[in-house]
């Protein structure tokens, strides 16, 4: 069905698909799937007025997933359905695209008379080529392109050295994040009291999954929580993956359903371990702004280290069969729900890279493919950190005891347990490294390929 789109509440000035191109500005929903406090959307209903809703499918990023049950195109899907059922309550409505950006937006030109298009900031290398062709494309028939900071506080060169250059160490970083944030950084946006200003829009057609080639999943999406009692025991209590420690909110974060501002007022003042994590991620982001160079380790004589090309030993931490119950417990629960707790993803990682001297690349990819949280640079930071060779990293010859920090953070085996019911029974595979012979193995490795001694 077409759908009819009546401006300003005045008379059908014409169908989506009609001959007469009705007058609209654009909000381009990316990152921040959400109507409050979403700084683009408030600026194009406040600034321009007439907002037609959109998002797009990019098949440039679909045709790279290779699951068809993708868990993370299956949440955007729900997410986008709750968001459609909200703007029509509000007399608007949300417009689905599916293809090539530029393509989708020579659509656009065509069937609608723009006076503006809106979006928040995306700082991965993918986006920021795409926005700046979207930018001059738009330019070509003079409508204006404007984005915005959303998804962080401070985003690409805003927290420098006294020097004008990047920090590559967190704890200075950190401190001068702090030095210069403002509490009228975390004022929000009030785009849901604006939402008079949507363009009066009915029956925009709403595509089912396999219309652009996936399909339902098994997704459960992380119920997230950063209440007082949560944040106050989260310095204690974020390390136990048993627990009910952690806020769950990354997912969240990832595809903007909470925004930024609301989770640093909650924590500014009373909770610095949970708003320290907030800064990590922003750490990571200003790192890939400055470094966007994820293929290659962040010190590049890190990538002299002879990693082993052991496949069938791969497949083995990717199935969650190493004999070492935490990282065990780890590699499954991030099959079944895309998701793993933050203390575990440090000991899998050290133990791809440092027990079996496999590629951080390799372990970086396989999470690429299935964490519902995923974003390019806390994944790349991440696993940078843990084997070695990334900005601020833990140093090569830190190599985690996978059973004794099962000992410490799992002592009453709940979480393995949870994921690894065979654990203890002969069904459960020995360990296919000792641990001594590998951590003296991944020291002297990496040993010699940083001094330049390795063959």
């Amino acid at each position: 069905m077409a759908s009819r789109l009546l401006v300003g509440g005045g008379s059908a000035t014409g169908s989506l698909s009609g001959m007469s191109r009705p007058r609209v500005s654009i909000h381009w929903f990316r990152r921040d799937l959400r109507l409050d406090d979403n700084h683009g959307l408030y600026r194009s209903l406040v600034d321009h007025g007439a907002v037609l809703p959109l998002f797009i499918f990019d098949t440039t990023i679909l045709e790279k997933l290779e699951d068809p049950s993708d868990r993370r195109v299956d949440l955007i899907h729900r997410t986008l359905g709750k968001l459609k059922a909200a703007l029509n309550s509000r007399g608007g409505d949300l417009l689905i695209e599916h293809g090539r950006p530029n393509e989708v937006w020579a659509r656009l030109i065509d069937r609608f008379d723009i006076a503006a298009v809106t979006a928040n900031h995306d700082h991965e290398p993918y986006a920021i080529q795409r926005d700046r062709q979207v930018q001059e494309q738009l330019a070509e028939h003079g409508i204006p392109f404007r984005t915005f900071k959303d998804v962080s506080i401070f985003e690409r060169d805003e927290v420098l050295k006294d020097d004008g250059t990047p920090y590559t160490v967190f704890t200075p970083y950190m401190r001068k994040w702090r030095s210069l944030f403002r509490q009228e950084m975390m004022a929000p946006f009030p785009s849901g009291t604006h939402l008079d200003a949507l363009a009066k829009t009915q029956g925009a057609m709403f595509p089912d999954l396999s219309a652009i080639g996936f399909s339902s999943t098994d997704l459960k999406i992380p119920t997230p929580r950063a209440d007082h009692t949560l944040l106050a025991n989260y310095k204690l209590q974020r390390d136990h993956p048993s627990k009910d420690g952690t806020s769950r909110m990354s997912t969240h974060l990832r595809f903007g359903l909470i925004s930024i501002r609301e989770l640093v007022r909650k924590s500014f003042e009373e909770y610095p371990t949970y708003l320290n994590e907030l800064i990590w991620r922003e750490f990571f982001m200003q790192i890939l702004w400055h470094f966007p160079r994820t293929e290659k380790a962040f010190k590049p004589a890190y990538d002299r280290i002879p990693w082993r090309i052991d496949e069938e030993g791969f497949q083995r931490w990717c199935e969650g069969l190493t004999g070492y119950p935490l990282v065990d417990a780890g590699m499954r629960e991030l099959n079944a729900t895309g998701l793993m707790h933050n203390r575990v993803r440090m000991v899998v990682s050290s133990f791809l890279t440092k027990h079996l001297l496999i590629d951080w690349r390799w372990g970086e990819a396989y999470f690429a493919k299935l964490l519902l949280d995923f974003e390019l640079s806390s994944n790349s930071g991440g696993w940078q950190w843990a084997s070695g060779s990334g900005c601020d990293a833990a140093p090569y010859f830190r190599v985690f005891n996978p059973t004794m920090q099962m000992e410490r953070f799992d002592p009453s085996l709940n979480y393995v347990k949870k994921w690894v019911p065979e654990y203890g029974s002969e069904n459960y595979p020995p360990p296919m490294v000792v641990h001594s012979m590998a951590r003296d193995r991944a020291i002297t490795t990496y040993k010699k390929a940083l001094s330049g001694t390795g063959d």
